[in-house]
């Protein structure tokens, strides 16, 4: 069967789009390594900040819960934290990204 060839210009503006997405997919995950969300449990007892390539960049834990001598409520309100935390980073890049591969579809990868 006979592979059908698609004209040379319409092979280059592909290929111009394809390495433009490149370019936008790059910079955005760049953007997302220095972009942050920040989650909490607990009214706040535990913050995690995280970038947008989950990247934990700091834990916070108000003093009162080491005080409170709980070890067990301490941790599941820090995997509470971290969870979400972890959460809302993927739908932040998502936001960032999936906009993006969008053009796949109209070149025929989507």
């Amino acid at each position: 069967m006979a592979k059908t060839k698609k004209p040379k210009n319409m092979q280059a503006g592909m290929m111009d789009q394809l390495r433009r997405m490149q370019e936008n997919i790059v910079k955005a995950q760049s953007e997302l390594e220095h972009e942050t969300v920040e989650a909490s449990a607990g009214g706040g007892a535990v913050r995690v900040v995280m970038t947008g390539t989950q990247v934990c960049q700091s834990v916070t834990i108000d003093h009162q819960l080491f005080e409170d001598g709980d070890p067990e409520m301490l941790g599941d309100l820090l995997m509470l934290a971290v969870n979400q935390a972890i959460h809302d980073s993927q739908s932040l890049a998502a936001k960032k990204l999936d906009p993006m591969s969008g053009g796949l579809s109209a070149l025929g990868l989507g």
